[in-house]
């Protein structure tokens, strides 16, 4: 057992925001060391090899870069992440007739001019949303009442982006659409069909929600305050290069970072984390204990419930974790052709999104605790711009397909893993006739799979939906949405806090500098 300093801190958990936490508290004199159940530090943001030459990103698969306050703040603003060129998006339709949708413009066949100048006022539109929103994300979440005054100094902040930022009138729109879903935004909005079934899906991705869902508006602007910090890619030897570079900053601050050591249990005594001990029975001691797990994993796994709060412990339990993304990774032995589709065009983000309706459709099946028979589908080559994750002449194929329940009515046995595999397939095959001939081995990650193997409760990438009653001051649930929690020096930092899911490190910036404020004030 290790003897604690005064200023030393455990942090449970490897993932890009515990990575980002330890080196904010490290720079700030602490002395931290990182506990991380997997051989790799990473988290979901890991390059893998699924099969012999074939390597893939593990959960995420794209990226729009890290907020660049985060990189100036941590020293890392000058490091090349060889990010590739910009990828825009196709969705895919059967005669041929695809989009090509970029930030703000849009072209293809179908499409009038009006069309294209709505896509783009309705970009502008709401990139200003989003940014006028930047504030309260940077910052602790604001308490309603019995606010200090950093909460009051975001308040002001806010308010000033939205009414001097935006303007009376943008403004007033923002709150009007602010809560509601994207279904009825887009078809004010938008009048091509094809596009709105396109844009749907960056408000639903990774979320058991449909367009009609109340609060898709926000999770849509979520996903644009990422694309925001700058253009989609696909970072060069996958995305465990971003989380690379990550552990190499934090060790040159001086963080410790020990990998193969799962965390078993947070010691408390007295209602204040001391330490944890882990699977082999080891303990290290430490006063101040970050937690990078989801709020369920840290409170209902880790902690003996005898000292939490009965209806604490409730609330926790009930936040909505259960995941409907399943990830497929695919060898094949050469670049597949797509009807309408030049070789290079590959290299973009594809989606099968007919339409809004198809799209909610989708959702309707998780409903009832079934996958979707027709699913909606996200497709990349990432060989196509970095030959290191394949031999040669032979490619990698990751393909995000939703609505798949993490609670699959009949189980994810292995019947259902190979139907939904065939129902994915047929589906791409409608696209690129023949793909299926040119498989070489496959691995399919439902769920059920990300609970166990990255240790997400439910198996929700965002660590729990982000809808209204789960964001902000309520994320992961009220009272304990400032970063600490009702156990005193213990604080949370990865995606179930404020602000959530993605790869920005907001949520691991948010919770050191919370620590170190609250240092201060003490």
């Amino acid at each position: 057992m290790t003897k604690p300093s005064e200023n030393s801190v455990i942090i449970i958990g490897a993932g890009h925001n515990g990575l980002i936490c330890a080196i904010y508290l490290s720079i700030a004199g602490y002395k931290v060391r990182v506990l991380e159940a997997q051989d790799v530090a990473g988290g979901g943001a890991v390059t893998s090899e699924f099969a012999p030459g074939f390597k893939i990103s593990g959960l995420a698969h794209l990226f729009h870069g890290l907020d660049p306050e985060i990189l100036k703040d941590i020293g890392m603003q000058s490091t090349n992440f060889e990010l590739g060129p910009e990828i825009k998006t196709i969705a895919l339709a059967t005669n041929g007739n695809h989009l090509l949708i970029g930030k703000d413009s849009v072209n293809g066949a179908g499409l009038s001019d009006e069309d294209k100048q709505t896509y783009k006022e309705f970009k502008q539109e709401y990139f200003g949303f989003a940014k006028a929103l930047k504030p309260l994300l940077m910052n602790k979440p604001p308490r309603l009442k019995n606010m200090d005054k950093a909460d009051k100094f975001t308040f002001a902040k806010l308010g000033w982006g939205l009414r001097f930022g935006l303007g009376v009138d943008a403004m007033r729109e923002f709150l009007r659409v602010g809560g509601i879903n994207i279904y009825d935004v887009l078809n004010e909005k938008i009048g091509n069909s094809h596009l709105k079934g396109a844009i749907s899906v960056d408000a639903v991705m990774g979320h058991h929600m449909g367009p009609r869902t109340p609060t898709t508006v926000l999770t849509y602007l979520t996903r644009l305050n990422g694309e925001a910090q700058g253009n989609l890619s696909t970072p060069k030897n996958g995305m465990g290069r971003v989380t690379e570079l990550l552990v190499n900053c934090a060790e040159a601050n001086g963080v410790e970072i020990q990998c193969g050591s799962t965390v078993k249990k947070i010691l408390i005594d007295e209602g204040k984390a001391i330490g944890v001990e882990l699977d082999s029975g080891e303990q290290y001691k430490a006063p101040l204990i970050v937690s990078n797990a989801d709020a369920k994993s840290t409170f209902l796994k880790m902690i003996d419930v005898c000292e939490l709060d009965a209806m604490f412990a409730q609330r926790i339990n009930t936040t909505r974790t259960h995941g409907s993304v399943a990830k497929f990774h695919f060898a094949l032995d050469g670049l597949p052709e797509f009807s309408g589709l030049e070789a290079a065009d590959l290299g973009n983000r594809m989606l099968i999104a007919p339409d809004m309706r198809y799209v909610e459709h989708a959702f309707n099946h998780a409903k009832y605790k079934e996958f979707s028979t027709k699913p909606v589908i996200e497709i990349i080559f990432p060989s196509v711009h970095d030959d290191s994750l394949a031999p040669p002449g032979r490619h990698v194929m990751s393909v995000l397909a939703t609505f798949a329940p993490y609670d699959l009515k009949n189980g994810w046995g292995e019947q259902a893993r190979q139907e939904f595999t065939s129902v994915v397939l047929k589906s791409i095959e409608k696209y690129a006739p023949g793909i299926t001939s040119k498989i070489i081995a496959s691995e399919l990650i439902t769920p059920i799979d990300i609970e166990n193997k990255f240790k997400i409760s439910g198996g929700h990438w965002h660590h729990g939906e982000m809808t209204i009653d789960q964001s902000f001051m309520m994320r992961p649930i009220h009272g304990v949405a400032q970063y600490n929690t009702p156990i005193e020096g213990l604080f949370l930092c990865g995606a179930t806090a404020h602000p959530g899911g993605g790869i920005t490190g907001i949520p691991g910036r948010n919770a050191a500098k919370r620590i170190s404020s609250l240092a201060r004030a003490g």
